[in-house]
């Protein structure tokens, strides 16, 4: 009885611990000209909305997809109405679709211990530790294809692992694919997931991908970001960025695809740490 009241306690302060989005709305506002995509780009700057742009703002006739909080939906409503800015609605209730995913991912069979990448379920979504597991597999049944290269650790402690494949040679010519760098994007991870079984089933007899690989090095990260796709799952499905504390900002995380080198702090890129694209304070500030 008490161990049963204990379960059931736990399971009730993991279900408060997670954030909901009950009554929170994705609108589509498409810009009909230069004019309507200045004030819409202008929305990215209005903080008392609280903001979270899915789809963000490029050219005109372009669409723009937007989370909107429960308690700004009103707000901004109006500011769209009174700018004559037209907006559909793509999602009604937000919680209500994080509910009906997480009732099918509760009804999948969960084994307790994953045995095979053959027998692995890659209809659903998995937790960090079960791609973990997966990747291990992997190497395990096919060592002479696949070897796991930790590259480093996340914020938080959690390994970087990069999946290598690769028919021997040194000095090869190779392809870096990554997945899951914005953590709240599952069905990347999902695929990456997806394509690693897919290289290791098809080398021999996909006469493509057999040439690639007799010729070339693949590597693959599948959780490029960690920790954040460990919060996914355990507070926030929607957190996008990484878990590493802001200084001076109450705003946590980094977005780590604006993080690269590469067109550092260009457009796309936000400045601000409690932004959805916070490029960090430098390039290749992040670990992961």
């Amino acid at each position: 009885m008490m161990r049963g009241l204990l379960a059931f306690a736990a399971l009730l302060v993991a279900v408060l611990a997670k954030e909901t989005f009950e009554g929170h709305q994705v609108i589509r506002i498409v810009p009909k000209n230069e004019i309507e995509l200045a004030l819409i780009k202008s929305l990215e700057d209005m903080a008392e909305f609280e903001l979270d742009f899915w789809r963000g703002v490029t050219d005109v006739f372009s669409p723009v997809d937007v989370r909107v909080p429960v308690h700004t939906l009103q707000s901004l409503k109006s500011h769209l109405e009174n700018l004559d800015i037209k907006f559909s609605t793509m999602i009604e209730n937000l919680q209500a679709l994080l509910d009906e995913e997480l009732e099918e991912m509760d009804a999948a069979v969960h084994e307790t211990e994953l045995r095979s990448t053959d027998s692995f379920d890659y209809s659903r979504y998995h937790p960090l530790s079960e791609i973990y597991s997966f990747q291990d597999m992997l190497v395990a049944e096919n060592p002479n294809l696949v070897s796991k290269i930790v590259i480093g650790q996340s914020y938080q402690g959690r390994p970087l692992n990069v999946l290598k494949f690769s028919t021997g040679g040194t000095n090869r010519p190779a392809v870096w694919i990554d997945t899951g760098i914005h953590s709240r994007e599952w069905v990347t991870q999902a695929s990456g997931i997806w394509f690693a079984k897919k290289i290791v089933k098809d080398y021999g007899s996909d006469p493509a991908l057999t040439a690639i690989l007799n010729n070339m090095d693949i590597f693959l990260e599948i959780a490029t970001n960690p920790d954040g796709y460990y919060y996914t799952h355990t507070s926030n499905r929607m957190w996008r960025k990484t878990r590493k504390p802001n200084p001076g900002s109450s705003c946590v995380g980094v977005d780590p695809n604006r993080n690269w080198d590469a067109g550092f702090g260009g457009p796309g890129a936000s400045s601000s740490p409690c932004s959805e694209t916070y490029r960090g304070p430098s390039a290749h500030s992040e670990s992961e």
